[in-house]
């Protein structure tokens, strides 16, 4: 006959009289401090992970305009504009080509297939670089108004323009070479939180962008007049021009992109792990530290 095992499930239980019973009627008592529980407790948190709360916040709880919208508007306009820079450079290689088959054209007649292929890369790359441009120009527009804003949230102050004053001054003619610097200016100064006294000194990237387009503006300008004229010199050249120009469209697109990341770079909080550690090796030309005097050292405190 085989021995089993006997399976015993040992239970732990207070001895009698280690708890005293209240007794019906009797008084209570004040607090003495925490509780105390015979056995660990049975609530209290789940036993779950900690995470962020998945909860959408309203349009009122969501600010209007953030620094992460900012930069998801500049990645995005800085894309289009070197877009816009590609077909720019690609019209100017069009005018190029046309300008150099008039020289030929002096020497000899030229093939019709030619002509109509160099014609069709004009317009096609016209065409392109005009829906491009007007492309990156509403998403930095937009970038703008966001940056703007966002900049002003954080420097404390609002800009001295409204976007319908800034709107404004990209459309009318002779004050959109102007106003463009100094609303870049102004966003550069709210985004290095400089006080709203100071007045707002353009670094060199924003002056370097200043003169460009306002030469970029009248050169175009320029071009444009310069179309009237109905001469055969003066429509050569007129191809010449049309080069040049695209060609600092092209430069406009790229400096502009620059300055997109840049203001934005500045626009966002500073990365503690990319700033640098210093430490005091030695001080010079420092007044000497007034002492203390002798304290004897069975003196009191």
């Amino acid at each position: 006959m085989a021995l089993r095992p006997l399976r015993v499930d040992w239970v732990a239980s207070p001895p009698p009289g280690a708890y005293p019973h209240r007794r019906q009627g009797a008084p209570r008592r004040g607090y003495t401090g925490p509780p105390s529980y015979p056995v660990p407790p049975r609530w209290g948190f789940p036993l779950l992970a900690w995470r962020w709360p998945t909860s959408v916040a309203t349009d009122d709880d969501r600010p209007a305009d953030t620094v992460d919208q900012a930069q998801r508007l500049a990645r995005t306009a800085s894309h289009a504009l070197g877009l816009a820079a590609l077909t720019a450079v690609w019209a100017a290689g069009s005018e190029i080509w046309r300008y150099v088959l008039l020289l030929l054209s002096r020497y000899g007649a030229m093939s019709e297939t030619t002509v109509g292929v160099s014609d069709a890369m004009v317009v096609a790359s016209s065409v392109v670089t005009i829906v491009a441009s007007a492309l990156a120009l509403v998403f930095t527009l937009l970038w703008l108004r966001r940056a703007r804003n966002a900049a002003a949230a954080e420097a404390g102050y609002g800009p001295s323009r409204s976007d319908r004053e800034v709107l404004l001054g990209l459309v009318v003619p002779g004050v959109n070479l102007v106003v463009p610097g100094s609303v870049l200016a102004e966003l550069e100064h709210a985004a290095l939180r400089e006080p709203a006294t100071n007045r707002p000194a353009p670094s060199k990237l924003i002056r370097w962008w200043w003169g460009l387009w306002a030469f970029t503006g009248v050169f175009v300008a320029f071009t444009v007049v310069w179309g009237f004229r109905s001469s055969v010199q003066a429509m050569a050249d007129g191809v010449l021009f049309h080069a040049v120009a695209d060609l600092l469209a092209a430069a406009v697109a790229i400096l502009t992109a620059v300055v997109v990341r840049r203001v934005t770079t500045l626009l966002l909080p500073v990365d503690a792990g990319s700033i640098r550690r210093m430490r005091v090796v030695d001080v010079k030309d420092a007044p000497t530290p007034v002492l203390r005097a002798v304290r004897s050292s069975g003196s009191p405190r």
